[in-house]
């Protein structure tokens, strides 16, 4: 109730004035007075929870307004609320309507109530012209019910795909008429519309994998419009045939193929709900469980038959599929390029076997490309349109390569001319002919051909060899090589004569001194095929480069042989220097003198004495005469006077020509020696001088006689005194000089032990 605080006893007189003004009918709505025209139903809408104000009409400010409801299905009117502008009053029932208040003549329905719904009559008691006049206002009242939050229902959740699914969208409450609208959305996608479906159910007959995803529903009517949450629908499916992807990709008409020692990369793909299990098969052998099989580093033991097994544990279905994957390998190295000529032609090959396919080769020249084949490519061109220097390449290209691998060939003629020499083999038996022409692209074809120009056996590139049996009628004879080449005309010739060896030796007579050195020199003048060269010694012995007292020195063409420390014993004579080839041998003498040198002075010694203890002598000479020395040779035996005689042996060798004097030691003192001397001129030895024999040095017995004697007098004065000092302080210990008596009837044990004592001192001097 809204206004003053009611006054029981006036209200309740009204509501039965009021009671009077209603008169039912059997339609349920009061009678209006006769003085009341009729008045139409207006029709009014609220929303519950909401408010809705009724108004009560328009007109003079009245005197009293009651208000009343009939529900709908009832005839009888209920009183609501009543007021006369001073005071209201509200029924208790009104509050199964919402919260109801009036305001002046309205009345205000607050938090409305379904059960508001029904018709309400406004009766306004008023005074116009000095009556009283009643008016009615007819309303009907619509409570409206908002919709609730729809569901999505679906009559399978999990469908196996081909079944039959039905979608509800079920709404608990509103307002009728309900308009319903549906979206699906994708698993990973954006929610779509479904267009044409508008019913609060549809019914997806028979569902696939399509459907497979959430499903929302909304639901409106004139006051709301609200959305439901997502239900899931989980399409069973699958598998699908399984797709097999290969990286890097390569396809053959058989499958795939991959790179050798690259890494390759095997998927498969499988649609099925649940997500399909994977295993990898190579040749019927499992290799891998897992949509992915990578090969790190292939080779070619990974060539084979992979198979993707897929299943679905769902449904326990599985599918397959097969490839084949070849692991392709270049040819080992690099391409080979050859040139083989021909008559006024040229045949160029280029092979690159092996690999995995085959490597495609390709000619390329100066003109532009050439043929194209696998492995093996040959292209012939004629000579004469070819300049020496036109280069070619073989491209050789393979799926397993990035860039091509190329061998290339230059046709060019080779430099100066042929070159012709001979050798002999097997011990002179046979005569190799040997011709070189060396580079050229291709290379030179060389023959031999003999002195009527016929050819000596077939023909060989860059080098040309041929066998004669040795014999002497082949000297003199004329062979010729022949060289030719596709890009060289006209032909090159190089001529080779056999002839017997001959020879020049610088000196036929040599000369050397006794001890010195000599060198027979002997060259090789001509001879084809080359000659051998040796030295035969004065007894026809063959000089070896190992014999003592020789050395053999070859100089290209010359051999020299040198004589050291010449002896005329040995070395005297007359060598001979001897070639010989193939054909024939040659030989020169040359004769070899060994002299002397000159006779030395002759030599005597002046002085040979032995020095301290007979261990060593002092030798002194003079020389006397002409003649040139270099060193003099003393030599000793034992003397044939002596237990020890013998040969003569060297005392000394090594003594300077200057040198006229020598101190000899080693000797033995019991051994009597003889000695003599030599002078030399290097190897030559003069007279020996005469043979001598040491003799002991003079004797000279003053000097040593008086050191004696000054000596013993020094020593015997110092002994002197030594002697009467002490005397003077030990008187005791010296014996007195006078004779002592005896004491008649003493005994012999009380006498005196002072005894004389003898003292003797003995000086030695030593000259």
């Amino acid at each position: 109730m809204v206004g003053q605080r009611p006054q029981h006893h006036p209200v309740s007189l009204l509501l039965l004035i009021r009671l009077c003004f209603l008169h039912p009918r059997a339609s349920g709505q009061p009678h209006p007075t006769p003085e009341a025209p009729a008045e139409e139903v207006v029709s009014v809408q609220g929303v519950r929870g909401g408010s809705v104000e009724l108004a009560c009409g328009s007109g003079p400010a009245p005197l009293l307004v009651l208000w009343s409801f009939t529900p709908p299905g009832s005839l009888v009117p209920r009183p609501v609320a009543v007021t006369d502008g001073a005071m209201s009053k509200v029924e208790a029932f009104a509050s199964a309507l919402g919260v109801v208040s009036l305001r002046n003549s309205s009345l205000v329905l607050g938090e409305l109530r379904e059960g508001a719904r029904g018709h309400f009559l406004c009766q306004v008691l008023h005074v116009a012209g000095g009556q009283l006049h009643t008016a009615y206002s007819h309303l009907r009242l619509a409570v409206l019910v908002p919709v609730s939050k729809p569901q999505v229902r679906l009559s399978n959740p999990s469908p196996v795909e081909g079944a039959s699914v039905v979608a509800t969208c079920a709404v608990r409450e509103g307002t009728e008429p309900v308009t319903f609208a549906w979206q699906h959305q994708a698993s990973r996608g954006l929610g779509e519309a479904l267009v044409g479906v508008t019913e609060p159910l549809f019914q997806l007959d028979p569902v696939n994998r399509t459907h497979l995803g959430w499903y929302m529903c909304s639901a409106s009517n004139s006051v709301n419009r609200l959305s439901s949450d997502g239900a899931f629908l989980d399409v069973i499916y699958g598998p699908d045939k399984p797709v097999i992807t290969v990286e890097p990709l390569g396809l053959t008409e058989e499958g795939f193929w991959a790179s050798e020692r690259e890494e390759v990369t095997l998927s498969c793909l499988a649609a099925s709900n649940p997500p399909s299990h994977y295993v990898w098969l190579r040749d019927h052998t499992q290799v891998h469980t897992g949509p992915t099989y990578v090969i790190a580093r292939a080779g070619r033991v990974h060539t084979g038959l992979y198979t993707c097994l897929a299943r679905n544990s769902y449904l326990d279905t599985r599918t397959q599929t097969t490839v084949q994957l070849t692991i392709y390998y270049p040819p080992e190295g690099q391409p080979s390029c050859a040139v083989h000529p021909s008559p006024g032609a040229v045949t160029l090959l280029c092979t690159w076997p092996g690999g995995l396919p085959p490597a495609q080769l390709l000619w390329e020249g100066p003109q532009g490309p050439g043929p194209t084949a696998p492995s093996n490519v040959t292209w012939s061109h004629a000579a004469a349109q070819l300049p020496s220097g036109s280069v070619f390449t073989c491209k050789g290209q393979h799926p397993a390569l990035a860039p091509p691998a190329l061998c290339t060939v230059m046709l060019w003629e080779p430099l100066g001319r042929p070159t012709c020499w001979s050798t002999a083999a097997m011990g002179d038996q046979f005569i190799m002919l040997s011709c070189e022409w060396p580079g050229g692209e291709p290379p030179a074809m060389l023959s031999w051909l003999d002195e009527q120009q016929q050819p000596l056996g077939g023909s060989s590139s860059s080098m040309a060899v041929h066998l004669l049996q040795a014999q002497e009628d082949l000297a003199g004879r004329v062979f010729t090589c022949r060289g030719t080449h596709l890009l060289r005309t006209p032909d090159l010739h190089c001529h080779l004569q056999l002839e017997a060896p001959q020879l020049d030796v610088a000196e036929p007579r040599v000369s050397v001194l006794e001890g010195g050195e000599a060198w027979l020199e002997c060259c090789l003048r001509r001879g084809t095929p080359p000659a051998q060269l040796l030295w035969l010694g004065p007894q026809q012995q063959k000089v070896d480069p190992g014999t003592s007292g020789f050395m053999l020195h070859p100089e290209g063409a010359q051999l020299r042989l040198g004589i050291y420390d010449a002896d005329p014993a040995h070395h005297r004579g007359t060598y001979q220097c001897v070639a010989r080839n193939a054909v024939g041998n040659s030989s020169r003498s040359v004769l070899l003198e060994v002299l002397r040198y000159p006779a030395p002075p002759n030599v005597t010694i002046s002085r040979l004495t032995y020095g301290r203890h007979r261990r060593e002598v002092q030798l002194q000479w003079a020389i006397s005469g002409p003649g040139n020395l270099t060193g003099f040779l003393v030599q000793r035996k034992a003397s044939a006077l002596g237990p020890g005689a013998g040969a003569w042996e060297t005392a000394a060798s090594d003594i300077e020509p200057e040198s006229r004097g020598r101190r000899l030691g080693g000797l033995d003192p019991g051994v009597l020696y003889a000695f003599r001397i030599l002078a030399l001129n290097h190897h030559t030895a003069g007279h020996p001088s005469e043979v001598k024999i040491p003799a002991d040095p003079p004797f000279s017995a003053y000097p040593a006689v008086l050191g004696a004697a000054g000596t013993g007098m020094v020593v015997a004065m110092v002994a002197s005194l030594l002697v009467f000092q002490y005397a003077a302080r030990h008187p005791q210990t010296f014996p007195r000089l006078e004779t002592p008596t005896t004491t008649p009837g003493l005994d012999p044990a009380q006498e005196t032990t002072d005894a004389p004592v003898n003292v003797t001192i003995t000086v030695t001097a030593t000259p």
